[in-house]
């Protein structure tokens, strides 16, 4: 077995031992740590911006102006950006909104020792993520980080650690986890409404005549007298290799394996972490990625193709799929049970969902039927989860945010063994106890084998409360002829 580890994090984190008890502890325990940092009554949340390109801008900058203007407690104090037009661009926006001008910092080191700053946003590319976030938080800053939350599954890991050492408030950026439709899902899954829970599949098709993420403009003001490339690359800190300058790998970073990982970690984390909000399931046991660059030859590393499959301890897989064309032909999102499916449908903005029942001779309840649930309009996931976040802040609750890095964690194991799978060919185990992964082996399918001939239970997923509704089976009057012949005798010869 080996322990994931990259050289991309040499020089600024340790190795991690730590157990999944600790990932998948709550929240909750951070109480009395973060009840003392519950700002006072008059006191203001001031939040500074690290690496605000255009989602930075886009998701952290303008939803926070509108909270701001909404009547949240919250300043926007400090701009850190490698790109000064870009930095420009952002302090220009907030003074516009709020009336005062940020403080602008060269290096994001500098912001995190303000002790006038509490929060910190954080959008960044990928390969940035996990070491400015644990410097956040260990300089004792919230920490909006958007999605995915790491470059890797090790860093995951040491985020999840020093989150709950520190006992910050911390949402990782997949705003659809602030739609209310995951936990009415959740309360029909757990209650057995679908029966024994088997499968999820999710989607995120795209289009495009240019190639996914060459959408992201180049300009000629683009240079290494504007753009601190050394910065943005991180050799320093071990997190990618040096390289000359390119304008094309600073905006459209997505289509390299060193800064991100394509659609499993910009679109896959999304629906991924969803499903998990959905169902209660965490981290994976066997993952295999598959796919492939099979119509955008424009210089990528990442495949326009790819699918995730990963087996889950509750008895539960999950499919993750696209193709980076046929926009409009998607699978639908749903999720299976033996009494029947959830069916959301496609995109991501749910308002509710369908129940498509099972037929009465498989479930023997002439009951279930087909029904909708409406569970409401959200107006803008993103400003919701940007609210999600500063309320936390404010309270001192760590454990009310709606995309913890708990959950984080457990959608980046599930996507980036996806893209090890793709890239190297093997299955993969993940042992959540020790937080090891190892090549695929039998162990997997014997496990099940061994379950079916002990005629065992089901597994179920967190928070089952049904006992054995839509979990067991009816045996034919037929099957009682089963059974082995030893000494050439009828096992059932007295029937």
């Amino acid at each position: 077995m080996e322990k994931l580890s990259q050289v991309t994090r040499r020089d600024f984190i340790h190795k991690s031992a730590t157990s999944a008890a600790a990932l998948s502890a709550a929240a909750g325990t951070f109480a009395s740590k973060a009840s003392a940092q519950v700002a006072g009554a008059n006191e203001r949340l001031r939040i500074g911006f690290i690496g605000p390109g255009g989602r930075g801008l886009s998701g952290h900058v303008n939803p926070l102006c509108k909270l701001r203007k909404d009547g949240a407690a919250i300043d926007l104090v400090a701009v850190n950006d490698v790109y000064i037009h870009q930095s420009e661009k952002v302090a220009s926006t907030i003074k516009e909104q709020t009336g005062t001008a940020p403080k602008r910092y060269d290096d994001y080191r500098e912001l995190l020792a303000d002790k006038d700053i509490d929060a910190v946003c954080i959008g960044t590319p990928d390969h940035w993520h996990a070491k400015q976030t644990i410097d956040a938080l260990k300089a004792g800053k919230h920490v909006y980080c958007e999605k995915p939350m790491t470059h890797s599954i090790d860093e995951a890991m040491d985020v999840v650690k020093t989150w709950k050492d520190t006992g910050k408030v911390m949402q990782v950026g997949v705003q659809s986890t602030s739609l209310p439709v995951w936990g009415k899902a959740n309360e029909l899954l757990t209650s057995g409404e679908l029966g024994k829970v088997l499968m999820f599949q999710t989607e995120f098709f795209r289009n495009s005549d240019m190639g996914q993420w060459r959408y992201y403009p180049l300009f000629k003001e683009m240079t290494p007298q504007t753009i601190n490339w050394k910065s943005w690359l991180g050799t320093e800190e071990g997190l990618a290799p040096d390289m000359p300058f390119d304008r094309a790998i600073y905006a459209q970073w997505r289509r390299f394996w060193p800064f991100g990982s394509g659609m499993y970690t910009d679109l896959f984390v999304h629906r991924t972490t969803s499903m998990l909000k959905a169902t209660g399931l965490r981290m994976p046991r066997r993952v295999v990625g598959a796919g492939g660059i099979y119509l955008e030859y424009d210089g990528r590393d990442v495949p326009d193709v790819a699918t995730v499959v990963a087996d889950y301890e509750e008895g539960v897989q999950g499919l993750i799929t696209a193709t980076m064309s046929c926009a409009d032909t998607p699978i639908k999102q749903l999720i299976r049970g033996h009494f029947g499916s959830i069916v959301f449908g496609t995109g991501e903005e749910f308002t509710g969902f369908d129940f498509e029942a099972e037929r009465p001779q498989v479930t023997h309840d002439s009951s279930i039927k087909n029904k909708h649930y409406e569970v409401g309009k959200v107006a803008d996931s993103t400003y919701n989860h940007q609210k999600n976040f500063v309320d936390c802040c404010l309270a001192g609750t760590p454990d009310k945010v709606n995309c913890p890095p708990d959950l984080g964690a457990a959608a980046i194991v599930t996507v980036s063994l996806g893209a090890r799978s793709y890239r190297e060919g093997k299955v993969f185990h993940f042992d959540p106890e020790t937080n090891t992964v190892s090549d695929g082996n039998s162990d997997w399918a014997n496990k099940w084998e061994k379950i079916s001939h002990e005629r065992g239970k089901p597994h179920h997923i967190a928070g089952w409360n049904a006992g054995d509704k839509g979990s067991t089976l009816v045996d034919p009057e037929y099957q009682r002829l089963e059974g082995p012949w030893v000494d050439g005798r009828d096992p059932v010869a007295k029937l």
